[in-house]
């Protein structure tokens, strides 16, 4: 028999349960490998490990498989490098929680040191390593124009030491470092750093946010970034089902619900301007998005905190209103 045979087996023909047309995705190609390759140890239904999958794989196939990937300390390195095993694939190299984009931005001179520049080089980390410890070697990096594009991996606080707040905390979330006690419980408002748009501030080449709600948005932003050189920055948003107490089978839902409720918006940007943005195509309201998760449950129950629920839609609103993410009429048309 020569026909050939099709798996539903996910991450070789399959996309969502369906049977996909070859060449359409990186992952859904017979002939792919995974950078993060299957046995590491990431929760069920972690969202960093669907995201880097894609991501990686993306600046991989980008590369022509030259690739170094530089990963601050995190739950993406704890998970995929448990001494003495590792998942990945790739030319790998583990920095300290903070000097990720400056070890990044080493190994890129190092390459052109070498006489082989077609070796293109990532950063990635958590939001910690990121808006927090990082913030300053990443600043950095975008000052120096440095060749690296640097992936943030968003879940939101410090979900590998015990999810303590971070400067990616959401108002009104539940860590371990901001309980729900006290008259505001949660994260404070007005607290925290926009990683992209500060990105954008510092004038670089290419700036975008992406979802693991779209997964064929991901990896088209990769591979534009990619395409260019200098300092590149990608702001990941992935849920934690373990950190935000909901359940697995709803990291995906929950993503979506972020994007359509406009409290993540969907950008890209280029030396500081916005050039596209992802249109809202049902706008959700963010109470939807807040019930999935034990992190919020304090705003809910006999007594829902209204004015807090309805501080958090402003937010959204505002999101709506900035990137302008609803579609016009003439759009509906």
């Amino acid at each position: 028999m020569n026909d050939r045979l099709k798996f539903y087996q996910v991450g070789s023909f399959a996309v969502g349960n369906r049977l996909a047309e070859e060449g359409q995705k990186v992952q859904s190609r017979p002939d792919r490998t995974n950078a993060l390759n299957s046995g590491h140890r990431a929760c069920q239904g972690c969202g960093e490990a669907l995201g880097a999958r894609y991501a990686v794989d993306a600046a991989v196939a980008a590369a022509d498989g030259k690739l170094v990937a530089v990963n601050a300390t995190g739950c993406l390195e704890v998970f995929s490098t448990p001494y003495p095993e590792t998942s990945w694939r790739i030319p790998w190299l583990h920095s300290v929680f903070g000097n990720a984009p400056a070890v990044a931005a080493g190994v890129a001179a190092a390459m052109r040191a070498k006489g082989t520049p077609e070796v293109r080089v990532i950063g990635q980390a958590g939001d910690g390593g990121t808006v927090d410890i990082g913030f300053g070697t990443l600043s950095g990096m975008f000052e120096r124009n440095d060749d690296v594009l640097f992936i943030c991996y968003d879940n939101e606080a410090y979900m590998n030491t015990g999810v303590q707040r971070s400067g990616a905390t959401p108002p009104a979330a539940r860590t371990m470092t901001t309980q729900a006690v006290g008259p505001h419980p949660g994260q404070p408002f007005g607290q925290g750093k926009d990683m992209p748009r500060i990105a954008m501030a510092h004038d670089i080449p290419y700036v975008a946010t992406a979802s693991v709600s779209d997964l064929h948005d991901l990896e088209h932003k990769v591979t534009k970034a990619m395409s260019m050189h200098g300092a590149r920055y990608l702001h990941v948003f992935v849920p934690c089902p373990l950190g935000w107490g909901a359940a697995s089978k709803d990291t995906i839902r929950i993503a979506r619900l972020a994007v359509q409720s406009g409290l993540f918006p969907l950008f890209e940007a280029e030396h500081g301007h916005i050039t596209s943005v992802t249109k809202i195509r049902k706008q959700a309201p963010v109470e939807e998005y807040l019930k999935l998760q034990r992190r919020y449950s304090h705003l809910f129950g006999e007594h829902p905190d209204t004015e807090t629920i309805e501080h958090i839609q402003r937010i959204a609103n505002g999101n709506i209103e900035r990137y302008e993410l609803l579609p016009d009429a003439e759009d509906d048309r």
